[in-house]
Formats: structure tokens, C-alpha cells, sequence
């Protein structure tokens, strides 16, 4: 062998390909716990890619079934939580319901009815204000206070994401190249396809989402009485009819030509898509940390949009400067130099 690795034929796109994902989850802990990002979903996407890989050769109709498994994983995981915690509830009530000047409580019976009172506590209006305001302090604070409350913030959810709910990640991934392969993606289908995607996938995702939301309204977004009064958890089932519908309404103003120019401004944004997703995390952490402006807390729900047409239009300006003198996103350029190992040419 010579001391030299042997490669077989076909083997190099393989390697590029992992060395880009592991690069990639050198990226998101970057988001994290530098620009202190606790939202990122860099980390799924590589170890899901290399995850993928594997499943690369599959027919369509292979990858709609890997969707529709994955799919059905998450439904049954997230209406499992919930009747987990109804479950909390019916056990803690039927205990307070417990004469203990007759009846001594034994330890079980005391911890399922401080479980159940602490859920109880945690879904008051007054529990989610103080937790509120604890937030508020914590992100007004000073960079080491920020650290602290995202990283941690973050490294509590990403075990639960990358283990329990990962289904929700795969669904996509397994639909994103089904619909790659059936020319879905490239615009190549019928305009009946995409009309059937956004008439059933926006019409039903729409009206489910309006059913969680309705409930959520009735109970004054309390998640105690929500959970007691629900009775099936259809949030993935909205979540991906309506992606589903987006992107056939989408691919419908594609295939229109009405909206050619809209699609020429975007696409700059598109292309440096990973340097706008960091840039974002930047920006809205200048924008609303303590250590920026300090907004955090300060804006209605309403206001909110302000703040993202204002990010979209300085994306959309400065992605079209950019890639007028550039080949790539200053973070696309780095990625694929790193992946190739090889300084890759800039300038146009």
C-alpha cells in the first residue's frame, strides 16, 4: 500500500460530500455559541445529510414512503407527549381529590401531585410573566449572561431534537429528494401538479392550523387546560401539509412568468443562502441583545414584522451587490474552499 490510503473508483464526490457536512457542523456551533443562536438547525442538517446519504439511489416513490414513515413517527411522538402529560394531569387531580385527613398520602401519590401542580403553576399567565421578564434580564445582560442563557437554552433542546423528534427534520429531507427526482423541485412538473400541492396543502394545512390556534385562543393560551381539553396533537400534520402548499404556490408564480422580476431579485438571496442565514442571527442579535440595541422585549407581536421586512431588504440589496462583483456568499466561498481544501477563485 505504499503508506498511501487506497481509494476505490467513485469514492472522491463521497468524501467531499462528508467533509462538507462535518465542516458544516464546525459552522453551527459557530451560530451557537458565538453568535448565540439557541434556534439553529445547522447540526440537524449535517448529521441528517450523512444520514441521507445512504438513501440517495431510492426511487420517488421509495423516498415518498420514507416521508410518510417519518411522518407518522412524529405524529405518534408528538400526541405520545401529549397524553403523557394529560396522564400528569388525570393522575395530580385524582389526588387532590384525596381526603388527607382520612387518607395519608404515600410518596408516589405525592410526587404525581407535585408534578401535576407544577405543570399547573408553569401554565398560569403570571408563572409565563415572570418567566418573562427573567428571560428579558438575562438577554439585556452582558455577553457572558447571554452565553450562558442560550448555549444552555440550546444544548436542553438539541438532545430532544436530535434524538426524539427527529422525524420532523427526515420528513423533509425525504420529500426534498423525492420531489428533486420527479422534477418537482426544478419546475419541470405540470402546472396541475403544483395547483393540486397548493389547493389541498394550503386548504387543509390552513384549516388545522386554524383549528390549534382556535383552541389555543379558547384556553388563553394555557397549556394546562389546553392539554385537558385536547384531544389529538395535529401540529406536524398542519406543519407539512402546509410546506407542501407553499411550495406548489410558489412553484405556480414560477411557472406563471408574471413574476419573473421577483424571481430575479430573490435569487442572490438564494445563492447566498447560508451567508444569510448567519448574517440573520448577527443582525437580530445586534438588534434585540443588550450587548446591541436592546430591543429584546420591547416590540408587540405586530412590530415584529417590521424587523424582518427590514432584514429581507437589506438581504436582498446587499446579496445582489455582493454577487455582481463575486461568485459566492463570503460564507458559501468559505464552506466550499474548506470542503475542497483548496482556496476556491472569488472574483467574477
Amino acid at each position: 500500500m505504499g503508506g498511501k490510503e487506497q481509494k476505490l473508483p467513485g469514492t472522491l464526490p463521497a468524501d467531499y460530500f462528508f467533509r462538507r457536512q462535518l465542516w458544516l457542523i464546525l459552522f453551527s456551533l459557530f451560530d451557537v455559541f458565538i453568535l448565540l443562536w439557541d434556534g439553529d438547525i445547522l447540526l440537524e442538517y449535517a448529521c441528517f445529510g450523512m444520514l441521507m446519504y445512504s438513501f440517495r439511489k431510492l426511487t420517488p416513490n421509495a423516498l415518498l414512503i420514507g416521508a410518510a414513515l417519518c411522518f407518522l413517527f412524529m405524529l405518534a411522538r408528538e400526541n405520545r407527549n401529549l397524553y403523557q402529560n394529560k396522564k400528569i394531569i388525570e393522575q395530580g387531580e385524582t389526588v387532590a381529590a384525596i381526603d388527607t385527613s382520612v387518607t395519608k398520602l404515600t410518596l408516589l401519590q405525592k410526587e404525581q401531585l407535585e408534578a401535576m401542580q407544577a405543570f399547573k403553576e408553569k401554565s398560569t399567565r403570571s408563572s409565563k410573566i415572570k418567566k418573562m421578564e427573567l428571560a428579558k434580564e438575562k438577554m439585556l445582560g452582558s455577553y457572558q449572561n447571554l452565553y450562558d442563557e442560550r448555549t444552555t437554552s440550546y444544548i436542553d433542546a438539541e438532545f430532544n431534537y436530535l434524538f426524539l423528534v427527529c422525524w420532523d427534520v427526515l420528513i423533509f429531507m425525504f420529500l426534498g429528494m423525492a420531489f428533486f427526482k420527479m422534477g418537482i423541485l426544478t419546475g419541470d412538473a405540470s402546472v396541475k401538479v403544483y395547483a393540486l400541492m397548493c389547493v389541498v396543502g394550503l386548504g387543509a394545512g390552513l384549516f388545522f392550523s386554524y383549528l390549534k390556534l382556535q383552541h389555543s385562543i379558547d384556553f388563553k393560551f394555557n397549556a394546562y387546560e389546553l392539554t385537558k381539553n385536547t384531544s389529538f396533537a395535529f401540529n406536524e400534520l398542519s406543519r407539512t401539509l402546509r410546506s407542501i402548499g407553499f411550495l406548489g404556490f410558489i412553484m405556480l408564480l414560477y411557472k406563471s412568468g408574471l413574476f419573473k422580476w421577483l424571481f430575479e431579485l430573490l435569487r442572490p438571496v438564494g445563492q447566498m443562502a447560508f451567508t444569510n442565514y448567519l448574517m440573520q442571527s448577527l443582525m437580530c442579535g445586534l438588534f434585540f441583545y443588550g450587548i446591541g440595541l436592546g430591543y429584546y422585549g420591547q416590540l408587540e407581536r405586530y412590530e415584529i414584522y417590521y424587523v424582518v421586512a427590514a432584514v429581507w431588504t437589506i438581504q436582498i440589496i446587499y446579496s445582489n451587490i455582493w454577487l455582481r462583483f463575486f461568485r459566492f456568499g463570503p460564507f458559501e466561498w468559505a464552506w466550499r474552499s474548506l470542503t475542497y481544501w483548496k482556496v476556491q477563485p472569488m472574483w467574477r
